[in-house]
């Protein structure tokens, strides 16, 4: 594993719980439940403002969710280049 997929990872990891930390700011909601409450909250929010069905707002939200470890990992890894890039 090289530099720049460590770097997307801890992005990745540092950009969801950031977002975790937004999505529950305020609540009294365990640190531990986070993830489960993030995902529940989504498919609830996508729902409710679509009317989708039930099972396709689940699959959406997870949807959203893998698309932004993604994104997060990619932007990570793409920083990383920049910083070590040679002039």
């Amino acid at each position: 594993m090289n530099n720049r997929k460590r770097a997307g990872i801890i992005a990745a990891i540092i950009g969801m719980v950031a977002f975790m930390m937004m999505f529950h700011a305020g609540s009294p909601t365990p640190i531990l439940n986070w993830p489960v409450e993030t995902y529940m909250g989504l498919a609830f929010t996508i729902g409710w403002l679509s009317s989708v069905p039930n099972w396709l707002a689940y699959v959406l939200a997870a949807l959203v969710l893998i698309l932004m470890v993604v994104g997060f990992y990619k932007i990570g890894g793409w920083v990383y280049s920049l910083m070590t890039r040679k002039r």
